[in-house]
């Protein structure tokens, strides 16, 4: 298996898209106006108490108050309030927690009005950031991610990721990291800590202490609401999350976030640091890794996959519903019960790469074909939920019903990826997947470019129309040549609209 991470960058948003053995199996994106990314962590006021949801609204900044319910206090919270209003008032100076006298915990069931009151500082943290018309959601139970463990201010537990399975290295990981963690935090060792010793673990919680004291010195002078703790940016926090060993490649197009990435990537595998590449061809990255064409074709309401099976996919306000069809594939198993089988497991593994690549979240109910054998359900659930598997989405997978529905629920954090493949019909009437064409503009266009004098031309457009104007004798092209006796270099771009088409000139400089 082979993991490659292809960056594009651009003035103002970055992409980010991980392909799995040349699949795209997930899209992310940085734009520079999200002040609300999740683990962001702020210095809030309580707006309201809520005792009849049991929450508060809480105002972060964001035009609508963030919410705050009693689950999330975290059973510290009053500890975690006293912190906030001596450091704020600058009468505690010892961020360190050694010598910080905690307070008694909370009630898991008590009631929000009992802890808060209104116009109350606190330091809240986003762990779902704002969805159409809600608001974030927010938690004081503060943790700060870092590469092999998570600290946990306020707490005193060492919890261990559950994908570890040797208990032997549970047992190790877990001893020596105890011996380094500070009074008044907690840890949370992550899966990628395996095998790593007591240096780099080291290492990786001394800083995230530093990040922890930086934060703590903003309180002082810090506005209410403000955000006193970013995340890392996209790309750090991306390679954090998802780098390990079965990586191969890390592609960049931007110089600035290439020395970025090469440096993070020294810092956490020094080992992997040749594996990042400047990309300087003058394709497109995306069209030279085929990502735009990847994009294109799984995004829509319809998804293909092989031999002939499709997916239907559709967003409700409850939920969102699958339907697996077969199609027109061609028969070459023995019965129906064969055929179903093998269309539902190509469907699973096509389902695991989507929700993974829109970021789908809430329930999912699936419509596999029906299957009797028992055993043939089995072996589907287990093949989806090993597909599942590499998803950091916290997820729940049930049996199929008696009805052959699978039901999964998947955590939302941020909105969901929702790329447009439709456009306006040229023809009139709806928008359609892959409308049809009118080339007359383009020749009307190049006329008039001929008569300017242009030496060299080259037209830029979708690859269906550079198909169109290429292909077959004569060619539209071969047209223009024998009629202006100029030659017209026609470069397909994946990226482009149906209608989208851009004429350069001989230095490579966009005609208008």
């Amino acid at each position: 298996m082979e993991k490659e991470l292809i960056i594009r960058s651009s003035s103002d948003i970055v992409d980010f898209a991980l392909l799995k053995d040349g699949k795209l199996i997930e899209l992310h994106k940085d734009e520079d106006d999200n002040n609300f990314s999740v683990g962001d962590i702020f210095i809030a006021k309580i707006r309201k108490a809520v005792p009849g949801l049991n929450a508060a609204f809480v105002n972060v900044g964001y035009e609508k108050d963030a919410f705050l319910h009693y689950h999330d206090l975290g059973p510290k919270l009053p500890s975690l309030l006293k912190f906030v209003k001596r450091v704020s008032a600058g009468r505690h100076t010892d961020f360190l927690l050694k010598n910080f006298q905690f307070e008694k915990d909370i009630d898991k069931n008590g009631s929000i009005a009992n802890v808060l009151k209104s116009n109350q500082s606190l330091l809240v943290q986003i762990v779902k950031e704002p969805i159409s018309t809600k608001g974030p959601r927010i938690s004081s139970e503060l943790s700060i991610a870092g590469r092999y463990i998570v600290l946990v201010p306020f707490s005193d537990r060492i919890s261990i990721s559950q994908k570890i399975e040797s208990k032997e290295e549970k047992e190790r990981l877990k001893r020596l990291v105890k011996s380094i963690t500070p009074k008044g935090f907690g840890v949370i060792i992550r899966t990628v800590a395996e095998g790593k010793k007591v240096a780099e673990l080291d290492k990786d919680l001394q800083n995230l202490l530093n990040r922890w004291t930086a934060m703590c010195k903003k309180l002082h002078k810090a506005h209410h609401p403000s955000k006193v703790l970013h995340e890392m940016n996209k790309a750090s926090s991306i390679l954090r999350d998802i780098f390990d060993d079965s990586f191969t490649g890390i592609t960049v197009d931007d110089e600035v976030l290439y020395e970025q990435i090469k440096d993070y990537v020294q810092e956490i595998a020094p080992k992997k640091e040749s594996i990042v590449k400047m990309y300087k061809n003058g394709v497109p990255v995306y069209e030279k890794f085929g990502i735009e064409r990847q994009i294109k074709t799984s995004f829509g309401r319809t998804v293909s996959m092989a031999k002939g099976a499709y997916l239907v996919i559709e967003h409700t306000e409850a939920m969102h519903v699958i339907d697996v069809n077969s199609g027109n594939r061609s028969n070459k198993q023995k019965n129906q019960e064969d055929t179903a089988l093998e269309v539902n497991l190509i469907s699973a593994s096509e389902i695991a790469r989507q929700l993974r690549l829109r970021d789908m979240g809430g329930i999912i109910v699936v419509d596999f074909i029906d299957m009797r054998s028992a055993e043939n359900r089995k072996k589907l659930y287990n093949h989806l939920r090993d597909e599942m598997q590499d998803d950091k989405a916290k997820h729940k997978i049930l049996p199929p019903s008696k009805f052959g529905l699978v039901q999964i629920t998947r955590q939302r954090v941020r909105p969901e990826r929702n790329i447009k493949t439709k456009e306006e019909n040229p023809n009139g009437g709806n928008e359609i997947e892959a409308p049809i064409v009118v080339i007359q503009k383009i020749t009307q266009d190049l006329e008039r470019l001929f008569k300017k004098d242009y030496k060299k031309i080259t037209l830029n457009a979708h690859p269906f129309i550079a198909a169109f104007l290429t292909k077959g004798f004569p060619s539209v092209r071969s047209k223009w040549f024998l009629e202006h006796k100029k030659w017209v270099k026609v470069l397909p771009r994946d990226a482009y609209t149906y209608l989208e088409y851009h004429f350069f000139d001989k230095n490579g400089k966009e005609i208008k």
